[in-house]
């Protein structure tokens, strides 16, 4: 059961947090409004309504669909499988899962590029070559090999938490096995598949550096066109208007879809394990499965980079490779630090009170996530530049990456917020304790497990941060992911790949990082169980 407290306006020490966070959040709303209606009445429908436009848009929109669609198609049967069956080595097998989360898009791109053509990895290695993967598919592969651990964890997550009593009523009252899954286990999952799929959609809708280096145009990509080449920033802010209002609609798909639903237990029996299913005559096809699918989202790309990476040896590069691997770290720290002290207030007040206001505050994180970078950049730019203290410094990009992603960092402390019950505070309150030092005393030490995790998202996604870096880092300033960028742009595969590699390594530390603490947590909840 989840409890939320009824008091309709909540403490100080929570709400201005909120505010200050919204208060970056409307920064870019109120740039956008200003360039978009620079124009006059009688060019406003020519701009918004010309052919590029609804171009942009259907492409958009079709990247969205297909990798949300091949997300759900990849990570639903590594979920069933490694949750639900007698598969030999799931541990291992959910650790491949969760690793394409250590290769960015953007490097999954490079990877995809240096692999393909007739100068690519597997023309040099064994001879025959095949084209080079750029455009519509070349972006929706990388998009949805990077991006379908975030499904595979949630349904993993939600299956594992079923309770299977519910099946077996089903079964017990003549269901067949189809219809159990469609009746009883698909509604279970639909928060899961929700949740995701909203922060696949998101990323699809902000990504840059993918639909860039592919040469796909969608939003993110002619926003970028348009400010670094045709300086038309009228028609960028429309741009930009336009991918914000998919991304309300994202965000209201999702409430209204979850609204009113409910899918705790409800009574007080006892729950248990559910049985493993033998995978009988598909275990073989199972496992040329979960290798195909390891091949495709893991080896193939690693081993590109490696190639390329022997290829570039030079140490006479080594004092810049140092330079980007410490500015990566220079700002990604910090802001994955501030970025989870943020996320506890907006959290708190999206759970625990239930005034319209908390709701926006917290909701109004993902529309600074998915606001475009690009467009966030510039406006941090046109209201900062008369102050020197910040204007082109690393604060202002501390700043960026610290709103941005803050909607990253909110999703796990909200989880352990559910798992909190309230009467803790309420006990502690009882005792004496004043209601900051009380919450401080009883719920903050539940909350770790999702700080750390929260701190983990946010340093991954600052370490792989593009547009927000381009335009907001001090002159000279480089980091590794710029430096990925940059080179394989210009097809230089051999330069980057010193960079990519030292992505994909961090990333995967903090993968393992993840990967550690769910086992921690579930061998905490399975030792409370017990």
């Amino acid at each position: 059961m989840i409890h939320s407290e009824t008091r309709s306006f909540p403490p100080w020490y929570f709400l201005v947090p909120g505010v200050a966070v919204g208060t970056g959040i409307v920064l870019p709303l109120i740039y956008l409004l200003m360039r978009a209606f620079e124009a006059e009445a009688g060019e406003l429908t020519q701009i918004v309504f010309r052919t590029r436009t609804v171009y942009l848009l259907g492409n958009t929109i079709l990247l969205v669909v297909g990798v949300v669609g091949t997300g759900i198609l990849l990570a639903a049967p590594l979920a069933w499988i490694t949750s639900r069956t007698d598969l030999k080595g799931r541990r291992f097998f959910t650790l491949l899962g969760v690793l394409p989360l250590a290769i960015p898009g953007y490097v999954m791109a490079y990877a995809l590029l240096g692999l393909s053509g007739p100068h690519g990895t597997f023309a040099l290695l064994f001879g025959p070559s095949f084209p080079n993967l750029r455009g519509y598919w070349g972006a929706l592969i990388a998009l949805s090999f990077y991006t379908f651990p975030y499904f595979f964890l949630n349904l993993r997550t939600a299956l594992l938490g079923l309770d299977p009593t519910i099946e077996e009523s089903a079964y017990s009252l003549g269901s067949r096995s189809r219809e159990v899954f469609f009746r009883a286990i698909l509604p279970q999952l639909c928060p899961a598949l929700y949740a995701s799929g909203l922060l696949v959609g998101l990323h699809v809708l902000g990504d840059f550096g993918v639909v860039s280096l592919m040469r796909y145009e969608t939003f993110s990509y002619a926003l970028y066109t348009q400010y670094t080449a045709a300086f038309d920033r009228t028609y960028a802010a429309w741009l930009a208007l336009m991918l914000l209002i998919l991304t309300g609609s994202l965000l209201y798909l999702e409430g209204r879809l979850l609204r009113g639903s409910k899918f705790h237990r409800a009574g007080s029996g006892a729950s248990h394990q559910a049985s493993p299913i033998s995978l009988g005559v598909w275990r073989i096809p199972t496992y040329v499965y979960l290798g195909a699918l390891t091949l495709a989202s893991i080896v193939a790309p690693t081993v590109t980079i490696g190639f390329w990476t022997l290829k570039g040896v030079d140490s006479s590069h080594m004092q810049d490779f140092l330079r980007a691997l410490s500015g990566s770290f220079l700002v990604s720290t910090p802001a994955a630090f501030l970025t989870a002290a943020f996320a506890i207030p907006l959290a708190y007040l999206g759970v625990r009170y239930s005034s319209s206001i908390c709701r926006i505050l917290e909701r109004g994180a993902y529309i600074g996530y998915a606001t475009p970078p690009l467009a966030f950049a510039l406006a941090l730019i046109f209201f900062f530049r008369g102050i020197p203290a910040i204007y082109q410094t690393l604060w202002i990009l501390i700043y960026a990456y610290t709103v941005h992603f803050l909607a990253e960092a909110i999703g796990p402390v909200r989880s352990a917020l559910y798992q909190a019950s309230p009467r803790l505070e309420e006990a502690a309150r009882s005792l004496g304790y004043r209601p900051l030092k009380a919450f401080f005393k009883s719920t903050f030490p539940l909350l770790r497990s999702g700080v750390i995790v929260s701190i983990a998202f946010v340093f991954l996604a600052a370490m792989k941060e593009l547009p927000l870096t381009f335009l907001l880092s001090p002159a000279g300033y480089e980091t590794l992911a710029v430096n990925v960028w940059s080179y394989t742009t210009e097809a230089m595969f051999a330069e980057g790949a010193r960079y990519a590699l030292a992505i994909v390594v961090c990333s995967a530390l903090f993968v393992g990082l993840l990967l550690m603490q769910d086992a921690r947590t579930s061998y905490e909840y399975a030792e409370a169980q017990a």
